[in-house]
């Protein structure tokens, strides 16, 4: 075995905590039970990580197999990684179908026809993902294992979640490479990124209800008893202002938890109004800004606002039309010509 694949495994190994190794390793299938069994994982993970090593060595381990071992990993802490939302169109509304193994082959060799040095891994889950992880390397060196790139694609679905390496020259040629194997014409950021992968497949997918039509209203949990000297109808409209903003709030975000969205942009076009006399605007042109959002929990701070008296109810539609925007980001942006960074199939 390869002194740095070797290294790679050991360096792997260490990253998964300690009361888990044996259950990733299981996972892994590399190694079989009886090797499992020999070895010791109550001590610590240094000799642990060398012990595994030296039975990947009698198995003659390659990069590959220590590259599935990383993608078990990463699968499993898959927030430790932050996830960019990608979605690609077709030029007709015709339906093909989805064969792995054809996407793989076709993946693998436009991949390799624009660069030589890298490393390819594909693991499949039973929720139709495909995780790919692809190491690159230069027409000079050898692709560096530590610093891959991930994707994940939900066959028959135009959406795709990846998270790059450092060098983002390299997107360009991934992108040309997903939309070559499933058959796509076109692939586009949608602007959307998080920590939380789970969350943005909650947005995209729609797996989450935003909006409800209908609600009774509910006095909120409070004391009962005001206090003798308040005047009566000033405490009633304190309640029932506190019981509007409850009640939009809920039909504009629901009653459940948010998707954790952590980074949200889009264009603005807007017109200047003004008085004519002023001479303010010679040109009646529009005003163009791009509007970004960052949060640790996006939504849910977009959610507070309201009741924690910092913005009215309902709040602007600018704000709570994010997750909305992020799925029809494609058209709008689409039918005004703003897709100068987009990937296209030649």
């Amino acid at each position: 075995m390869d002194e740095t694949v070797a290294e790679y495994i050991r360096r792997t190994v260490l990253k998964i905590p300690r009361d888990e190794i044996k259950t990733m390793l299981q996972k892994w299938g590399f190694l079989s039970e009886e090797q499992l069994q020999t070895l010791n994982f109550h001590q610590i993970k240094d000799n642990i990580s060398q012990e595994v090593v030296q039975l990947c060595e009698e198995n003659s381990a390659d990069i590959k197999q220590a590259a599935v071992l990383d993608i078990i990993y990463n699968h499993i802490y898959q927030n430790k990684r932050m996830w960019s939302v990608y979605q690609m169109k077709k030029s007709g509304e015709e339906w093909d179908y989805f064969d792995i193994t054809d996407f793989k082959k076709k993946f693998k060799a436009r991949l390799r026809s624009a660069l030589k040095n890298v490393t390819i891994t594909f693991k499949e889950y039973e929720d139709n993902a495909i995780w790919i992880r692809v190491a690159w390397g230069t027409p000079y060196k050898k692709p560096n294992q530590y610093k891959p790139s991930y994707v994940v694609y939900h066959s028959q679905t135009p959406y795709v979640f990846i998270s790059a390496s450092v060098l983002k020259s390299n997107l360009p040629l991934l992108c040309q490479a997903l939309i070559v194997a499933s058959n796509y014409h076109e692939i586009r950021e949608m602007e959307l990124r998080s920590h939380s992968l789970d969350s943005l497949k909650d947005i995209v997918f729609k797996r989450y209800s935003q909006n409800f039509q209908t609600y009774s209203p509910k006095p909120l949990p409070g004391g009962n008893v005001e206090p003798e000297i308040a005047d009566i109808r000033i405490v009633q409209e304190n309640r029932s202002e506190k019981e509007r903003i409850h009640r939009l709030n809920w039909e504009v975000f629901g009653s459940g938890p948010q998707p954790k969205l952590e980074f949200a942009q889009y264009k603005l076009e807007t017109m200047f109004k003004s008085d004519p006399k002023m001479g303010v605007l010679d040109k009646k042109e529009p005003f163009r800004c791009l509007i970004k959002f960052s949060s640790p929990h996006l939504l849910e701070s977009l959610k507070s606002l309201a009741p924690a008296g910092m913005a009215d109810a309902p709040l602007s539609p600018l704000l709570t039309c994010i997750p909305h925007k992020a799925r029809n980001y494609f058209k709008i942006r689409e039918k005004k010509g703003l897709f100068p960074e987009s990937f296209v199939s030649p």
